[in-house]
């Protein structure tokens, strides 16, 4: 995919795209399940990303999600219905990840609700992510029975530093916006009516910029922060697809949609 004409929006498998003055807008279209995401989506939201990086009209990608969540995670509702290998899944998952942190262009979240699962991981590897006042950030694997996935076992630890980061991945309690901030998990936090404007005014600051200089310092940064980025990924994809076939994660899912406390082994 090469980004639409300036101007034109295009939507496609919970995905809907905008492009105009260097700037590719991705908005994660799924309100009705506060934008809990499904495979069809997150293939065409890495698709996106990828093609960004080798279309010179794109200088700038703004991630954001429709309504009144930013991503609240894996669709475990669509997961059951269309189920896929716990191998397809994890890499997909993981190429999205891969790709915001890889596109030559600077990626911009703009987190306007609630982020949860794979969710915070997109959030926090974008270069530069914003918050919404009323958002906040949730780890929530331990509480289905399993662990963070899509990076969020590098990304947390090196924005917020390791005890913060257990907190989130061991209790699975949510992170308010403001802490987020106060953490160093965003750039910063805003009142809600103010968050799209400002990561406008960012996106265009960055779309007018050098596009290489940016692409080699968005590469220099990564490779200081994250260097072991892959060996992470892999390392959850193994753990996870272990987990995804436990009585601990059938008995988390049963409760979850039971509204009932688990019982784990």
């Amino acid at each position: 995919m090469t980004a639409a004409e300036p101007g034109v929006t295009a939507a496609t498998a919970g995905l809907r795209t905008a492009f105009a003055d260097g700037v590719l807008r991705l908005t994660i279209a799924r309100p009705d399940r506060m934008n809990a995401i499904d495979l069809d989506t997150m293939r065409a939201l890495g698709a996106a990303i990828t093609a960004a990086g080798d279309d010179d009209r794109v200088r700038t990608i703004v991630l954001t999600g429709d309504g009144a969540a930013f991503c609240t995670g894996a669709d475990l509702a669509a997961a059951g219905t269309n189920p896929a290998s716990p191998d397809v899944v994890m890499d997909t998952a993981n190429d999205v990840v891969e790709a915001i942190t890889t596109v030559p262009v600077p990626v911009v979240a703009a987190v306007n609700g609630p982020a949860a699962g794979v969710g915070v991981s997109m959030a926090v590897a974008a270069d530069l992510t914003y918050a919404a006042e009323s958002a906040y950030f949730l780890l929530a694997f331990v509480n289905i029975g399993l662990m963070p996935d899509g990076g969020a076992s590098l990304l947390i630890p090196a924005a917020i530093g390791r005890a913060r980061a257990a907190e989130m991945a061991l209790l699975g309690d949510r992170v308010a916006a403001v802490d987020a901030a106060r953490f160093g998990l965003v750039a910063r936090t805003l009142p809600d009516d103010e968050l799209f404007g400002h990561v406008d005014a960012v996106a265009a600051r960055t779309a007018a910029g050098p596009r290489r200089a940016l692409a080699l310092t968005k590469h220099a940064l990564n490779a200081a922060t994250l260097p072991a980025f892959g060996a992470a990924l892999d390392l959850e994809k193994s753990g996870q697809i272990e987990l995804l076939g436990s009585a601990d994660f059938a008995e988390g899912v049963a409760a979850m949609l039971q509204k009932r406390r688990p019982e784990f082994t």
